[in-house]
């Protein structure tokens, strides 16, 4: 299993200016796990992407990886010598090549005393057992962006990028790899930086967050913490959602239900193939939320959580987002402001979360 030196993490500075447009970014990034960097076309994703894998000079620019310096004002490490994987939207494999090829091109690029991942992890992780001896050119989209990603781990990276793997896939094929990104999500001991437009993907995955904007960091931290924060664009937005981690606790065969445990309470969703006592995170979606001042008896939604009230946000003429606290986790419910006045309600206020949905991610 590929593992980072110390806990230090990834820390970089980048300022790159391209006509009327400047980057200028400096962050400290956790040291494990996905960091997803979301933000409008345009907004310096891919050149920061590009900054960190030292395809585009950007004099006066800092990147240090633990205690390991690949780039400050006396050094620049080039991309060959920078020990990364790099995952682009078009798989650029070798068409000449099978699966396996494709592979051991990655495997032969790193010494055998600097190798931390096995071929053998490689194709169970990703699932390639059943196509490891065909020609890439035979492969479906998805397939040959997991034999992409394959290779890109075969080097054992130090540090992955992802710049919006998914985004050339179809519904179908996106909801088929998804399985196997969570899986190098579970096993991975590196940094992976996971550019993408899509906030579900992005709250399926990562850990913590980046949010930019016309080349500039709006906000970096906890996926959780960022997604419902008030002053940001995601909270504010008509999608706006809040991911609750929980684990599951029972299926109800005779229902087909599933119930998963979170601090505040149990939520039940449709039957769900997972295993009792796994992990796993819920999408609430802010619109799918709403407040009740005692616990209803009489009614048809399954899931109502006791929750307390963070603050009250305008959102439009008719409605507010309301901010709350579910034993520890923020939630959001979008209601019409005449609901928010008849209930009186006000910050520290403890209410019930009414859940008509959610959507396990």
């Amino acid at each position: 299993m590929t593992t980072t030196s110390d806990t230090q993490g990834l820390a970089l500075h980048f300022q790159v200016r391209r006509g009327d447009f400047e980057l200028a970014v400096d962050l400290r990034l956790p040291g494990r796990g996905v960091t997803g960097i979301v933000g409008p076309s345009g907004c310096g994703k891919t050149t920061l992407l590009r900054a960190v894998a030292g395809l585009d000079k950007t004099p006066g620019g800092r990147l240090h990886l633990g205690e390991r310096c690949w780039q400050d004002g006396a050094q620049f490490l080039p991309t060959h010598r920078r020990r990364l994987g790099y995952v682009f939207q078009e798989p650029s494999l070798f068409e000449h090549l099978s699966v396996r090829g494709n592979l051991n091109y990655g495997w032969r690029r790193t010494p055998a005393a600097e190798r931390h991942l096995s071929q053998e992890e490689l194709i169970e992780w990703l699932g390639l057992a059943p196509l490891i001896d065909r020609p890439v050119s035979g492969l479906s989209g998805g397939e040959r962006q997991r034999v992409a990603i394959a290779r890109a781990l075969a080097t054992s990276p130090e540090l992955l990028l992802m710049d919006e793997p998914l985004a050339a896939l179809d519904p179908t094929s996106k909801q088929a790899i998804m399985p196997y990104l969570e899986t190098l999500h579970d096993r991975l001991e590196i940094p992976v930086l996971y550019v993408s437009h899509a906030p579900e993907e992005v709250a399926r995955l990562a850990d913590h967050l980046v949010l930019m904007e016309r080349g500039r960091v709006l906000a970096a931290g906890p996926l959780a913490e960022l997604m419902t924060r008030a002053d940001l664009p995601l909270a504010r937005a008509d999608d706006a959602a809040a991911v609750l981690s929980g684990t599951v606790a029972a299926h109800d065969e005779h229902y087909a239900l599933t119930r998963v445990a979170l601090n505040g309470g149990t939520l039940t969703l449709a039957r769900q193939p997972r295993t009792e006592g796994q992990s796993v995170r819920l999408r609430v979606a802010a619109r799918d939320v709403s407040l009740t001042l005692s616990q209803a008896r009489d009614t048809s939604i399954l899931n109502c959580l006791p929750v307390q009230v963070v603050n009250i946000e305008p959102y439009d003429n008719t409605r507010v987002t309301v901010h709350l606290d579910c034993s520890g986790q923020p939630l959001l419910a979008r209601i019409t402001r005449k609901s928010a006045d008849d209930l009186a309600l006000s910050g520290g206020q403890t209410v019930y979360a009414q859940i008509k949905t959610a959507a396990l991610l």
